[in-house]
């Protein structure tokens, strides 16, 4: 099997990190070599967040380069266009239609560009956008966002859900945990 690969990219604080360890988990248990590498950028300033997560028979190094992904999991619109270079041709993002405005936004140095969803579909990309947000505020947390897109991305693979929401008991603590599955099963449904 040829190597995989998925980025997970977002802003600091939206749980990037748990979303590559419970895909790390599940791919681990489907017997895959897996190699995980987290970036934290400015992740404690809002700033962008990217973890890869590789996977095959054998991997030899944790880094992606661009054109290389087969996926991106993007939990904002804007990290879901500043990453899409990384894609092979063909891939396909993943993305929460939610907008968190960067600094230059806030400060009004710059606007939150628009149509970014139509430029990446422009540019070949396959984007599969979805109001993460939502369906986390539904199941019970506007935090659980990462789980929602974490049910989405399932959808991309063969693992039974049972694989998942084990996985997922073994990445979270026990009081978030009925909360963050619902979070997944959402995403999966929707």
């Amino acid at each position: 099997m040829d190597t995989k690969n998925v980025m997970i990219v977002g802003v600091g604080g939206q749980g990037s990190l748990l979303a590559s360890k419970l895909l790390g988990k599940v791919l681990l248990a489907g017997g895959y070599d897996v190699k995980v590498s987290e970036v934290h950028g400015m992740s404690q300033r809002g700033g962008s967040v990217v973890t890869y997560v590789r996977f095959g028979e054998k991997v030899f190094s944790p880094v992606i380069d661009r054109g290389q992904a087969d996926l991106i999991v993007s939990f904002e619109l804007l990290e879901a266009a500043r990453w899409t270079e990384y894609l092979k041709p063909g891939g396909t993002v993943i993305v929460n239609t939610q907008r968190i405005d960067p600094m230059p936004v806030i400060t009004g140095a710059a606007a939150y560009p628009q149509g970014l969803e139509e430029a990446m579909a422009a540019a070949g990309v396959r984007v599969d956008a979805m109001d993460a947000l939502a369906l986390a505020e539904q199941a019970g947390s506007a935090k659980a966002v990462n789980l929602v897109l974490m049910g989405r991305l399932s959808r991309y693979f063969d693992f039974p859900q049972e694989a998942w929401l084990q996985a997922l008991a073994q990445s979270v603590p026990e009081k978030f945990l009925e909360m963050n599955k619902k979070a997944f099963v959402l995403g999966a449904q929707a």
